[in-house]
């Protein structure tokens, strides 16, 4: 005899599941969502690609301008300069686009969760997000500034150079000191053949005449004598930028990921508390391992945030057990999924034979 379902239970089976298809159908929509979606970031990101790169080597260029050395950075391959601007607009769009990219991920994962499953959700993505922009932040304005200060006086201290001096030759004087200016004097006052010292770039400018019979101020960095030189490359600088994002992001999950192991039953508070000495000296190898320079203060300014979020994730779980989250007991069955608590037919026992009933 054939089975005989009950109107609502077999529209409501209709509703709940999909078949290969179909979800294969909802990827592709949520694929093509993400893509339109980045669209437009990706092009204000290629607009203002020069801003953005004026922001991020900000923190270089400041450390070369403390220790005396031009701000200037410099490309040794042809496509060099292009691959960074295209580099940098596709990284940055990716970064801002990325709450558009997960929000389409979660559409397409939700509709198989339980209502208990999605609050871990509520909880975790906000508490990720912020975590990864404090990271950065940490990155950006405490890291960067610390870390590159030092490796610049360090290249320049390591070899200085001293030059030989002798008295001038007989009948000759030195001439007329070069004009020493803080900033470029106005284009109005400017003409052909003048000279002047930049201080603020440590620059030697030099006011070119035009084909057109215009002035060009070209100029030529001032570089302390050592035996080694900085002259940073722009991809160098973006790789190293971009690698210390990814990493600081991934390591202040810190707190997310003593979350997820809590929930998990693998971990807890009392068993966090016993091994806090443990947690520090992970901390410390991680900080070494992620500090771009070997200098203990540099090691310092992350270890202490790394244990900051090890004690915040210990709080957090108290605060949030699994059973909280959930909003159910520790001993409740699971809930059913979203929609079936309006079901009058939702706890009925599986249909049966027409002959059996």
């Amino acid at each position: 005899m054939p089975r005989v379902l009950d109107p609502i239970i077999e529209r409501r089976n209709k509703e709940a599941v999909m078949g290969l298809g179909e979800h294969l159908e909802e990827l592709r929509k949520r694929l093509i969502h993400a893509l339109f979606g980045l669209l437009p970031i990706v092009l204000t990101s290629l607009i203002f690609a020069d801003q953005l790169i004026e922001l991020i080597t900000r923190p270089l260029r400041e450390s070369l301008a403390a220790t005396g050395q031009s701000e200037s950075l410099i490309e040794t391959q042809v496509l060099e300069s292009f691959g960074s601007y295209f580099k940098l607009s596709i990284i940055v769009a990716g970064a801002v686009g990325a709450p558009w990219i997960i929000y389409q991920a979660w559409r397409f994962v939700a509709p198989g969760l339980y209502a208990h499953e999605r609050r871990f959700a509520y909880v975790l993505a906000p508490l990720s997000v912020v975590l990864t922009i404090a990271g950065l932040m940490m990155m950006y304005f405490v890291m960067l500034p610390v870390g590159l200060k030092w490796l610049v006086g360090f290249g320049q201290n390591l070899a200085p150079q001293t030059y030989a001096t002798a008295p001038l030759p007989p009948g000759v004087s030195m001439p007329e000191p070069t004009l020493v200016l803080t900033d470029d004097p106005p284009a109005e006052v400017v003409k052909p053949g003048h000279m002047w010292i930049n201080t603020r770039h440590h620059a030697l400018r030099v006011a070119f005449p035009t084909p057109e019979g215009g002035v060009e101020v070209r100029g030529t960095a001032l570089i302390k004598p050592s035996l080694i030189t900085p002259q940073y490359r722009v991809k160098d600088y973006l790789d190293l930028f971009f690698g210390l994002s990814l990493a600081f992001a991934i390591s202040f999950q810190l707190p997310v990921a003593v979350l997820l192991l809590g929930w998990a039953g693998i971990i807890s508070p009392a068993w966090l508390g016993k091994y806090r000495r443990h947690a520090l000296v992970v901390c410390a190898v991680v900080g070494a391992i992620l500090t771009p320079t070997p200098d203990p203060l540099s090691m310092i300014l992350l270890v202490i945030p790394l244990y900051l979020l090890y004690e915040l994730g210990v709080i957090l779980l108290r605060v949030l057990p699994a059973s909280r989250v959930a909003g159910k007991r520790p001993d409740d069955d699971d809930p059913p999924p979203s929609g079936a608590a309006d079901d009058p037919y939702a706890n009925r026992p599986p249909p049966t034979d027409a002959s059996e009933g």
